[in-house]
């Protein structure tokens, strides 16, 4: 019952998209979206629980396995890659095979605070990959693995292990676990009422009068 309680939040997040998740995390005092972190081939969006990852500098000693493959390997088909790599962007964190092996697990996708590499492989699998952008320069001899499982941070936030991931052409949202059931609620009302006044546009409302609609404010009644 589990596994089909948390199908059916991913399909509500699904319906939604980060500007109307970002609402609902400002009405709930939680950090809201940020930018910066975009898709790298072309329009997607996704939405799952994030598996995390944590990168850094490489340092003399033993090279290990291959960054993240280990993650990709714990993940499913609800799954999400978030790849801390501290926003650099002289390396790549993430290439084609791990986009390939990825995919291969319907993975949904991968949110990466870095570059990555191998867009057109990407592109060619339909696996959607958000970073900061793409770089050539290969991660072997430069990054190594700190964590997996462990909270990272993205862009400014703190992402931790299976919180919902929201990320798509306007940017991404990170959903706390405990409160996702809350923050779907609220955001799918943003979304109905913000749906209506824009017919009251296209219906020859003034945009002035219907931007000033009492039902884009914080009144109280959201989410119930």
């Amino acid at each position: 019952m589990e596994g089909m309680s948390d199908s059916s939040l991913l399909d509500r997040f699904a319906a939604l998209d980060s500007a109307a998740v970002s609402d609902a995390l400002d009405r709930l005092g939680l950090p809201c979206g940020v930018g910066g972190i975009g898709p790298v081939w072309g329009p997607a969006a996704v939405v799952g629980f994030a598996v995390t990852v944590g990168l850094e500098p490489r340092a003399e000693g033993p090279a290990g396995a291959h960054i993240i493959t280990t993650a990709v390997e714990r993940c499913d088909d609800q799954s999400v890659i978030v790849v801390d790599n501290q926003g650099r962007t002289d390396v790549s964190c993430w290439g084609g095979i791990l986009s390939l092996g990825a995919s291969l697990r319907g993975v949904r996708g991968v949110v990466a605070d870095g570059a990555c590499r191998d867009v057109a492989e990407a592109r060619e699998l339909g696996f959607p990959v958000f970073a900061r952008g793409s770089v050539p320069a290969t991660a072997r001899g430069r990054l190594r693995q700190r964590s997996t499982g462990e909270p990272v941070g993205v862009a400014g936030l703190t992402v931790e292990q299976g919180d919902v991931v929201v990320a798509d052409e306007s940017g991404l949202a990170v959903v706390p676990r405990e409160r996702a059931e809350e923050v779907v609620r609220i955001a799918t009302a943003i979304v109905t009422r913000e749906r209506a006044i824009a017919g009251e546009v296209r219906a020859g409302a003034p945009l002035s009068r219907a931007m000033h609609d009492a039902r884009l404010t914080e009144d109280g009644e959201v989410g119930r």
